[in-house]
């Protein structure tokens, strides 16, 4: 027969080693996002991945322009890009504007029907 102090000594046990696991570290939220903004207002670099914005200003160059018109230089992509991005940019700031003047934390899409 077992002795009743063996039978808690491993409960003790257990319950120390459950103790001593220490719990992930979790930033509060928002911290890391924060941490995000800053260093894209620090970079220099493009957002948007070239190779896809590429793509896209081609397939709406062959939508709507003439046959004979599809080529372009790397010089003026990479403008449409770095224009592309700066007006995105802005514009997110200035929704960002908006949504903060409305006691708005995030940016959400509004539905269809406010603008009717």
């Amino acid at each position: 027969m077992k002795s009743p102090g063996a039978s808690t000594s491993r409960r003790r046990t257990n319950a120390q080693s459950s103790a001593t696991t220490r719990k992930p570290h979790r930033y509060r939220p928002g911290t890391k996002a924060l941490r995000e903004i800053r260093m894209f207002q620090k970079s220099t670099k493009l957002l948007i991945p070239a190779a896809s914005f590429i793509r896209e200003v081609r397939a709406i160059t062959y939508r709507i322009a003439p046959p004979d018109v599809n080529r372009w230089t790397a010089e003026a992509l990479l403008a449409i890009q770095e224009a592309a991005e700066d007006f995105l940019v802005h514009l997110f700031e200035d929704a960002m504007l908006c949504a903060f003047h409305a006691k708005r934390v995030t940016l959400s899409k509004q539905s269809e029907k406010l603008f009717y």
